[in-house]
């Protein structure tokens, strides 16, 4: 007889194959969940609401680091974004460059959210605008933030301001109150509220021009894909049911393989019909997507580093304090 978990999990193409039934784990009985990650984050973290799910790394990290232990992580990383390619900021705001951000009024959902995180990090390290050099309005409250959950506050020498109830960050960016948005989130689920189409707004721009260019160079000069969320299972779990940890992570391999081949399929469409340059296939077939610690193990390590370097996290954390033993090797 399986033993059941249950499961919270923002549906993508590499997760679909668990939903659906096409993939199952060993053992277990996977009780799948669709929910928001921004929900389902804020849930996990104030509530345990979930045996197995998605967490963000970022919130993952200040959790363990503060000595939060509910959890342990299993490296599969079913998300992954270059995030400061997506800034947004309005024409009028005097920001033609990275540089340009400093000393402006910039919005996040949320401070400490990996997104977040990952873009103050790319404007230090690649173009020298500190998170001390911006003022920043958040727009998720501490009842239903993961801040809030995790007993976050403001980094010595950083201003955050809390959005007030009745505003949100698509109104205060048309209305001039907010000149730059780093992280921009139009959802319903119980935590993000904006509902603005900032990104075809006459209003606003991207402040790269070109975000896929900007993107290729960063992934050139870095070799870094960020990831943005990982997976957690419940620490008493996992001291239970040990086998399980590995059992899952096969799991979630298979379905990442089958999301790949469907990638690929429409890849040699793409190919057969002319759509794409013959020269792309090369390229197109590296899985860029992986999970395990030795192919993700600079991303996870600059990620801790950010942490520290940002006064998300007290100290440095190594990856053996984050994931699961087992998983160490793969």
């Amino acid at each position: 007889m399986n033993i059941q978990f249950s499961v919270g999990m923002a549906p993508n193409p590499r997760t679909w194959p668990l939903f659906d039934g096409r993939v199952k784990a060993d053992g277990i009985d996977l009780i799948m969940s669709p929910v928001h990650a921004s929900e389902l984050f804020w849930r996990q973290l104030r509530f345990a609401d979930f045996d197995l799910s998605d967490m963000s790394f970022s919130s993952l990290l200040i959790a363990i680091a503060h000595g939060d232990k509910r959890w342990v992580g299993l490296p599969i990383f079913t998300t992954r974004r270059l995030f400061h390619t997506g800034i947004l900021v309005r024409r009028d705001g005097g920001i033609d460059t990275p540089a340009d951000l400093k000393g402006k009024r910039v919005a996040v959902p949320e401070y400490q959210q990996t997104a977040a995180l990952w873009t103050r990090g790319a404007l230090q390290h690649e173009f020298g605008v500190a998170p001390k050099d911006m003022e920043f309005w958040m727009e998720r409250n501490p009842e239903h933030s993961h801040g809030g959950a995790t007993e976050f506050t403001a980094p010595p020498g950083v201003t955050i301001h809390q959005i007030p109830l009745g505003k949100d960050i698509g109104s205060m960016m048309l209305s001039g109150e907010l000149q730059a948005a780093l992280h921009y989130l139009v959802n319903q689920n119980l935590v993000d509220r904006s509902s603005a189409d900032l990104w075809h707004h006459p209003a606003i721009k991207y402040l790269f021009p070109e975000p896929k260019a900007e993107g290729v160079r960063y992934y050139n000069k870095t070799g870094i894909y960020p990831i943005n969320h990982c997976v957690v299972l419940k620490r008493e779990i996992a001291e239970q049911h040990p086998w399980a940890i590995l059992n899952i992570y096969k799991a979630f391999e298979r379905a990442n393989a089958i999301a790949d081949e469907q990638r690929m399929e429409h890849v040699n469409y793409y190919l057969e019909t002319g759509r794409l340059p013959a020269d792309a296939k090369t390229a197109l077939e590296t899985t860029l997507v992986q999970y395990g610690i030795k192919a993700n193990r600079r991303v996870l390590e600059t990620a801790a580093q950010y942490s520290v370097e940002q006064g998300l996290t007290p100290r440095l954390l190594k990856l053996d304090e984050v994931f699961a033993p087992s998983t160490m090797e793969q």
